[in-house]
């Protein structure tokens, strides 16, 4: 799973092909476009499939008395889906909205789930992709324990420098539980 550049084997990224694969495997599947703002899902509902984002930018949150919650981003390039409701087929209080226009291919949990038992190499990726949904969980759950903004801060651009360029401050300031201004006076220091 590579490709030679520059002398050395270069890792193809695992959704890139995890994607091809299904594209191969003509999984059935409905594009959807969406404008900025646009609500694919809202709370309360229940949503078992899995998109894959063609083109833009969107995120999950949730909101309580007081404010939104942004748990999730997602851009170009990566897989979204209300994982709750996704495992479990019951509603969630999750919302998932377009930050800005985007196109994604949405395909139903039964069609996903019969690919993978038939492929056992999408399988091995979707075990590995899951993974690192869990670690990036995980980190993103002591990003949300560390007391200093400066820290929280410095964690995410480390760990995914492409979310400055793909998703607007204030979405990056709700995931990273601060201030639109806090994140600013941070980026600019």
């Amino acid at each position: 799973m590579g490709s030679a550049k520059g002398g050395g084997i270069v890792p193809m990224d695992p959704i890139a092909r995890l994607q091809e694969l299904m594209e191969a495997a003509a999984l059935p599947s409905t594009s959807l476009e969406l404008k900025r703002n646009e609500f694919l899902k809202t709370s309360g509902s229940i949503d078992t499939r899995l998109y894959y984002i063609d083109s833009g930018s969107l995120r999950i949150f949730f909101e309580d008395e007081f404010e939104e919650h942004t748990i999730r981003l997602g851009y170009t390039g990566n897989f979204i889906a209300s994982l709750d409701s996704f495992i479990s087929e019951k509603p969630s209080d999750l919302y998932i909205q377009a930050i800005k226009k985007c196109r994604v291919t949405a395909y139903k949990k039964k069609d996903y789930t019969a690919f993978l038992s038939a492929s056992i190499e999408a399988k091995e990726i979707w075990n590995s992709v899951n993974e690192w949904l869990i670690y990036q969980q995980i980190e993103r759950e002591k990003d949300i324990l560390i007391q200093s903004p400066k820290a929280r801060y410095k964690r995410v651009l480390e760990r995914s420098p492409r979310l400055f360029q793909e998703i607007p401050l204030k979405y990056i300031a709700s995931y990273l539980r601060m201030t639109p201004e806090t994140l600013s006076r941070l980026r600019n220091s």
